[in-house]
């Protein structure tokens, strides 16, 4: 009998400049709302936090596979450390131009003729990315955010979209998920602390909304990501310790 070393997960990826990343991508992009979008520039990694726009992002999907499944909400939120700005606030249903399946019906609610009646990405995502240009976003599990939209647009425009994140699910794993639980300690039935949205928004106190609408998803993502950096960092933090 022998024993395997448990594997450590890989590291994550260096950070891009941002700032010179944004003004390479003004440069080559084709469209004009992403030119648009990237000349508006991205806040310097050096920014405090307190000092920083924020807007907080969620999508809806079909499913959870990249190359079958598509969007069929968005939200957003803008905010910074001190407000959340509501009535700034918007909500999108989108045509995914695919069946939805029954199971994903039940999470997010969003029927067959919502759909059916609701625009293409296209339609709004000179409004979407006029609402983003200037600020940071803020997601819970960035693959989501980014790698649906990212899709999105290659199958649209023929190139995608580039942005960076301020991750809330990452900021948990970075607190609890630090070390992988010992052979002994999953023996005796422990679990990883979840860091799902719910499970870490109730480790600060704050109020259960019910999931799986992108709005009210949002606005849960920015009130975590203010009750994070209260508890945890600082309003001095620079903002390049927490993006992505």
């Amino acid at each position: 009998m022998f024993y395997l070393r448990p594997q450590r997960p890989p590291a994550p990826a260096p950070t891009p400049e941002w700032p010179e990343l944004f003004g390479q991508l003004a440069r080559s992009a084709r469209d004009y709302r992403l030119q648009r979008y990237y000349r508006a520039g991205a806040v310097e990694g050096d920014r405090p936090l307190g000092e920083v726009p924020f807007v907080a992002l969620d999508v809806e999907t079909t499913g959870l596979d990249l190359r079958r499944d598509a969007i069929v909400s968005i939200g957003l939120v803008p905010f910074d450390l001190k407000r959340i700005r509501v009535r700034e606030s918007a909500h999108w249903i989108l045509n995914p131009h695919k069946p939805l399946a029954e199971e994903s019906v039940v999470i997010h609610g969003i029927t067959h003729s919502a759909v059916q009646e609701a625009p293409d990405l296209l339609l709004v995502l000179d409004e979407l990315l006029c609402a983003l240009a200037g600020k940071v976003v803020v997601v819970h599990h960035r693959a989501i955010e980014r790698g649906f939209l990212d899709r999105a647009l290659r199958a649209r425009l023929n190139e995608g979209i580039r942005f960076p994140v301020v991750d809330t699910m990452d900021l948990e794993a970075r607190l609890h998920r630090r070390k992988p639980l010992g052979l002994w300690a999953r023996l005796r039935g422990q679990r990883p602390v979840s860091i799902r949205l719910a499970d870490s928004r109730g480790r600060y106190h704050l109020p259960h909304y019910q999931p799986h609408h992108a709005l009210t998803d949002a606005l849960a993502t920015a009130e975590l990501l203010q009750a994070q950096i209260l508890h945890h960092y600082g309003a001095d933090t620079p903002l390049r310790a927490v993006w992505r």
